[in-house]
This record gives C-alpha cells, structure tokens and sequence, in this order.
C-alpha cells in the first residue's frame, strides 16, 4: 500500500466557517528523546500528538488540519484521529527531508481560496486559544506573523570554542513559538529563493530571507516544544495544573 501521501475520511465533512488551516509538522525523528517518540508517548494519559490535535480541533480560529508525519507513522496518526475524534483533520501526508520539504508538500493540499495558513509544531501540546486568536488576527494585517515570549535568561554569543563575542540586550530578544502565520503566495515564493531549506530553523527564518517582515505577538510560558524527556515532565505539570483548573 502506498502510504506517501493520501487523504483522510474527513475530507467530505464541511469545514466550520471562517477560520484558517493549519499546518502541523510532525515529521521529526525525537533524536533527544532517548529512544521515545515522542509523538506517541503519553501526556497526562493521551499522546502528545493528539493532544496538539485536540487543541485545535477545539480552536474556532482553525478551519481544518493537515498532517505531515513520517511515512511508517501514518497509519499509527489516522487512528489517533480515529480515537480522539480530530473531524477538523482533512490530510496526512509523508514528510519530506527536511521541515520545510514537509511544510511544502502540505501547501500543495491547500486550496487557492486559502491565501493564510498556519504552521504549529505537532510538539507543542499545550498551545491555547487565546494564543492561536493572536496569530490568525495579526495575519489579517501582516504577511508573516509568530508568538513568542521574552526571554528571562542573559544571553551569549560564543564562537566555536566557547569563548563569549557578545552579550546581546535580552529586551530585545524573544524566544520564538508556534503556531506562525504567512500568507500563502508569498510563503511559497519565500521557498522557492531559500537555497539549502536545512540552513533555516524556523518557517519564518525563510520570509526574512526573501525580506519580509516578521511581526511578533504574545505567546505563552506553557507553550513549549517537548523535545527531551525533561520538557515531557514539564508538560506533564503544566497539563495537570490544567486540569484542575
């Protein structure tokens, strides 16, 4: 069976009105997760990923999901839409090398009326609404926006053998989130002028090669990216603490 790329059940269910579609990579290999996939492994009792899903399902700021995974995971991501009933999941796809490559082959699925689209780590679990309400109504006047909180740290710039260059002004630094936003034309223009698609770290690193400007709006301390098991038991709290809430 080929399992490259194909289009859920879902897709003959109308889609809520309004709202944006949003992109969620989930391509990745969990290289600092000592062995676990991270995707699959348990947060307060439900998959990491299907909890990212869940949480958008549940955003009226979302109009549909399209899912980009490795290839030996889709099935294994179809029955996780299955179970916690994801109706907003419209595609699922194989990745490709890298985020970017995956992150194309999901706009190719985008109809032309969809000129916005986000773009949200399949690893950040926790993202809220309020949070989503920020990117999609900042869109509406930026052609690329991202989340993201100050940074509370002094920061360093060494070279390669540690030695510091520079202290930069932390007031003037955020560390950066997801979901992000681009419009759609320009995105697919910013992508094809990037080069080597491995040299950029985030989706909006490309708009601001191809000189865009990137606008910033507030994200949340709770939103974070689990990539080690100590962001998982970070999680893990922050989850509970929902739940009494």
């Amino acid at each position: 069976m080929e399992l490259t790329s194909y289009k859920l059940e879902y897709q003959t269910l109308e889609t809520p009105p309004g709202g944006l579609p949003v992109i969620v990579a989930a391509a990745g290999v969990s290289s600092r997760m000592q062995g676990i996939n991270k995707l699959f492994a348990p947060l307060c009792g439900v998959p990491i990923l299907a909890k990212t899903l869940m949480a958008l399902e549940a955003s009226p700021d979302i109009s549909r999901i399209l899912v980009v995974t490795q290839e030996k995971d889709i099935p294994a991501v179809q029955n996780l839409a299955d179970t916690y009933m994801i109706t907003k999941l419209t595609d699922l796809l194989g990745g490709g090398a890298t985020r970017q490559e995956s992150v194309a082959k999901a706009l190719a699925r985008l109809a032309p009326d969809e000129q916005d689209v986000l773009i949200h780590d399949g690893a950040r679990p926790l993202i809220d609404p309020a949070t989503i309400h920020r990117v999609t109504t900042a869109l509406q006047e930026h052609v690329a926006v991202a989340c993201g909180i100050p940074m509370t740290d002094t920061v360093k710039e060494i070279d390669r053998d540690g030695k510091v260059l520079s202290t930069p002004d932390r007031s003037r630094l955020l560390a950066v989130q997801t979901p992000q936003g681009v419009r759609v034309p320009a995105y697919r223009e910013a992508l094809e002028k990037a080069g080597d698609l491995s040299a950029f770290t985030d989706d909006l690193s490309i708009m601001e090669a191809a000189g865009h400007d990137v606008y910033t709006v507030a994200g949340s301390r709770r939103n974070i990216k689990i990539t080690t098991p100590d962001d998982l038991a970070l999680a893990e709290y922050y989850g509970n603490l929902e739940a009494e809430i």
